[in-house]
């Protein structure tokens, strides 16, 4: 990623070679992503350290880990609430849904939007998770940022495009990953209940089963020695003896 400057100055279009339109769409993809600074401006430093031409851990989101890292700052950041109303709250609901529940959905949630916005951003929604499969292109097929997660499945019935996202094991997340996402959540504290972490933390935004959360838990638990997940009499907590920096984490995830 080079720097070339303040994303919201009146030359962004000139240094960035790309049109007023598209700075705008560059600007919210950026705020929703979560990688600018506090400003809004510039490059946060994860944003260095992944994405850095010549010194970042993976510019060209070669590691699975990466994607699953950006669906999880995606859905946290609340920046395009639409993914975080479909990954939090309506899959929670339906299972699998179309385009009129999302529309239903996003109403009852207080949310004023037209039903074409909505339609876009439900459209937008697909190409980023479903491949394509009315493209001749193999590479376009597989344009989506997130498709290789298959955290999304669509379905066709009733003439209509539906929508699956089922809560699996999702064992191919790595641990580093998954534990700086518990990490960098700074409303944690020392102990952190089964339950939390399930309903309103990484289990829900990865769209995790029960097991698969408990193992994936388990599995943190084996590998770092500053943290226990405790399952005992029907009591579930992952504890920290001790908290390290989120970001050496993702450092010697990366540098390993």
């Amino acid at each position: 990623m080079q720097n070339r400057g303040d994303f919201s100055s009146d030359d962004a279009p000139v240094k960035l070679g790309v049109g007023k339109n598209m700075v705008a769409s560059i600007r919210f993809w950026l705020k929703a992503f979560g990688v600018l600074d506090d400003d809004q401006k510039k490059p946060s430093d994860l944003s260095k350290h992944i994405f850095d031409d010549k010194k970042g851990w993976d510019p060209y989101l070669e590691d699975e880990g990466t994607l699953w890292l950006l669906h999880y700052l995606l859905i946290k950041n609340q920046h395009a609430s639409a993914y975080y109303l479909i990954f939090n709250e309506l899959r929670k609901r339906r299972p699998e849904f179309h385009l009129a529940h999302f529309e239903n959905w996003v109403t009852e949630s207080g949310g004023a939007v037209s039903a074409n916005t909505l339609k876009k951003d439900l459209q937008i929604f697909s190409r980023m998770y479903i491949p394509r499969d009315d493209s001749k292109d193999l590479d376009e097929s597989y344009s989506g940022l997130f498709t290789e997660l298959n955290l999304v499945n669509k379905l066709k019935k009733e003439k209509q495009d539906w929508f699956s996202i089922e809560p699996k094991h999702r064992p191919e997340i790595p641990p580093a990953i998954f534990v700086y996402c518990i990490l960098e959540n700074q409303e944690y504290g020392s102990s952190i209940s089964f339950d939390v972490l399930y309903t309103e933390g990484v289990g829900s935004i990865f769209a995790m089963s029960r097991e698969g959360l408990t193992e994936k838990l388990e599995e943190l638990d084996d590998q770092y020695d500053w943290l226990t997940f405790s399952n005992e009499a029907g009591v579930k907590e992952l504890q920290f003896t001790t908290k390290p920096e989120a970001s050496e984490i993702l450092k010697d995830y990366y540098e390993s």
